[in-house]
């Protein structure tokens, strides 16, 4: 059920127009050219020793890996696109378009699609931006192609 309901939030957001200023809508943070689409987050990792921390990432890209399944029935097999240059270059201060330069601050690799009949890029990542903070599935709809 979890899974039908994260797709139909991708493909609505395939339709839906661009913000035009950075705000904030039901589905999490957009911008100029892009959504991005909090599926799920999990508890904070404050007091763990380690084991629900890992349990967890797993958890979170076996989340992202059946999703990239039903993603590949509708647009064919997603290009696996690491963000560890692109974060590389910002800090060089290279200026990376939005949404990838602050994905790439918490986002190692997304599964990446060209999303058929629209002109619009899907992206699925994990977030987590400290091993304390929380995991994040994310789903990114943009047309901001990739770095």
């Amino acid at each position: 059920m979890t899974s039908a309901l994260h797709l139909a939030t991708i493909v609505r957001l395939c339709t839906e127009d661009f913000p035009t200023e950075h705000s904030r809508s039901d589905a999490g943070p957009g911008g100029p050219g892009y959504h991005i689409a909090e599926l799920a987050t999990s508890e904070e990792f404050w007091e763990d020793d380690g084991t629900a921390r890992e349990e967890t990432e797993e958890q979170y890209e076996a989340d992202r890996d059946g999703l990239s399944e039903l993603l590949t029935h509708r647009w064919g097999r997603p290009q696996i696109f690491s963000l560890a240059s692109v974060f590389d270059r910002s800090m060089d201060g290279e200026d990376i378009p939005e949404p990838w330069g602050i994905l790439s601050s918490h986002v190692p690799d997304v599964h990446l699609w060209k999303a058929d009949g629209h002109d619009r890029w899907v992206a699925l990542g994990v977030s987590q931006w400290d091993k304390e903070l929380p995991f994040q599935l994310l789903a990114v709809v943009t047309e901001i192609d990739p770095p």
